[in-house]
């Protein structure tokens, strides 16, 4: 018969909020290193910051001239 504990190998810990503002300004800078204006960053949502790092190299030829 069991103890009555969880297994704890099944649990994992939320994001947290902190968590998340760290991983995107982070993301935001890999844009400014790839060649993307700030503030056109600044422009954008969570979601096309992540979109425009999905490839990169991409990124990086679409924004080379305008820089």
């Amino acid at each position: 018969m069991g103890s009555g504990r969880s297994n704890t190998e099944l649990t994992y810990s939320a994001k947290t909020a902190r968590e998340k503002k760290r991983r995107e300004k982070v993301q935001r800078k890999r844009l400014v290193a790839l060649g993307v204006p700030e503030n056109e960053i600044r422009k954008l949502n969570s979601k096309e910051v992540r979109q425009m790092l999905i490839s990169p190299q991409k990124t990086k030829k679409r924004w080379a001239g305008k820089a």
